[in-house]
């Protein structure tokens, strides 16, 4: 690999939004919304409302899981870059946390029905 390719990958500056940047902080809010959802579902012991959140904290977190691991696997370089990797394994984290959560409301759903 040239020198030039390693010193314009390490270009970007902190601040600047780049196209994956954005993706994986849409990631993260979508996997942390899930999460949050998700922990609601298994606080509120209404059955209806219960089936609801569980079935968007399931979706939301198989979502984040699925856009982390697409930025992970496509970034070249690591964190401050610009390629979005700490949003891509933080999206992965709370995504894997929000399907739990998403998982075990629906199992109780199942289980209390």
């Amino acid at each position: 690999m040239p020198i030039s390719d390693l010193l314009a990958a390490s270009t970007v500056d902190a601040s600047t939004l780049t196209g994956d940047r954005i993706l994986a902080t849409a990631a993260v809010v979508v996997a942390l919304a899930g999460a949050i959802i998700g922990g609601l579902a298994l606080g509120r012991p209404t059955s209806l409302s219960r089936k609801r959140r569980s079935a968007v904290a399931l979706i939301a977190g198989v979502t984040g899981v699925l856009v982390g691991v697409l930025v992970v696997v496509t970034a070249d370089g690591g964190p401050g870059t610009g390629n979005g990797i700490v949003g891509g394994y933080a999206a992965l984290v709370l995504g894997l946390l929000a399907t739990l959560l998403g998982g075990l409301a629906l199992a109780r759903t199942h289980r209390t029905a």
